[in-house]
């Protein structure tokens, strides 16, 4: 058993758990914290998959009985043909309609949006991702906006959500940072957004890790790799049910700017390392 490649997958299931559900990036941070510790190749970029799910998990233990309630009331108001149930269909609803964009461009431009992720387009989306997020929470806001409810949600308001949600294609930009954006400019408190932004990232995480899965080459992993897959989900779907809590709570009382800075400063920092040569990021 290769305990420091044991390590090295926890430290990575950390960062995933940490970032997944902040506007900072999580696959911009496993990317470089990848190349920093060395773990990389097509097994690293399998674990990423595998540990984004665990994180994704954590969004379903969270909010549990939302999802539970609003599956049924979608299925009953179908079946009682709109008698019941509405509020769980319209959510449902939202969902779908929030999903649509990423489904279409995920499909058509699969292979080209694996060949962006590189550290140093990581980089450009620190600090581009970083700006926006500075322009649009100043100029669009969140905490005084009058959706405050899931349940308020309207379908246009869902579908601009999902649009926004094409800027993380880039890789550093951040789903999260994107969602967020999307939902201050359709008019949600910055609490709501960030939570629909949790409960959309489950249909996209999973469409955007099936195929890697269904794809990998099963037969090279060993016993290290596959100790490594388990402790790894575990331990991003701990920190990332700490962390949603955390940030949910953190968004009623101050604004996103500290992200925005740390964003911004991490992407500089790396710029000038790079073309410095100070560092060589290959």
């Amino acid at each position: 058993m290769n305990i420091i490649f044991i390590l090295k997958s926890i430290i990575i299931a950390i960062v995933e758990g940490i970032t997944e559900f902040i506007p900072v990036s999580s696959t911009g941070h496993m990317i470089l914290i990848g190349w920093a510790i060395s773990f990389q190749g097509e097994f690293a970029k399998m674990f990423e998959v595998v540990i984004q799910l665990g994180a994704i998990m954590a969004v379903v233990v969270l909010y549990w009985h939302k999802i539970k309630e609003s599956v049924i009331e979608f299925f009953k108001f179908i079946f009682t043909r709109g008698k019941e149930g509405k509020k769980g269909f319209k959510f449902g609803v939202n969902i779908i309609t929030a999903s649509i964009p990423m489904g279409i461009v995920g499909v058509v431009l699969y292979k080209k949006i694996k060949t962006l992720f590189t550290p140093e387009a990581v980089i450009v989306g620190f600090i581009v991702g970083g700006l926006l997020l500075l322009i649009v929470e100043k100029k669009f806001g969140g905490r005084n906006h009058k959706v405050d409810s899931l349940d308020t949600i309207t379908t246009m308001q869902s579908f601009k959500v999902g649009l926004l949600q094409l800027l993380c294609v880039w890789p550093g930009m951040s789903r999260s940072a994107s969602t967020i954006m999307g939902g201050w400019i359709a008019g949600l408190s910055t609490p709501i957004a960030a939570e629909f932004s949790f409960f959309i990232a489950i249909p996209a995480m999973i469409g955007a890790t099936g195929k890697d899965l269904f794809e990998y080459d099963y037969s090279t992993m060993t016993l290290s790799l596959w100790i490594a897959l388990i402790v790894g989900f575990v331990v991003a779907f701990i920190v990332a049910l700490i962390v949603m809590r955390k940030f949910v709570e953190y968004l009623k009382k101050k604004p996103m700017k500290i992200f925005a800075i740390y964003r911004i400063v991490v992407g500089i920092l790396l710029g000038v390392l790079v073309l410095t040569k100070s560092i060589t990021l290959t």
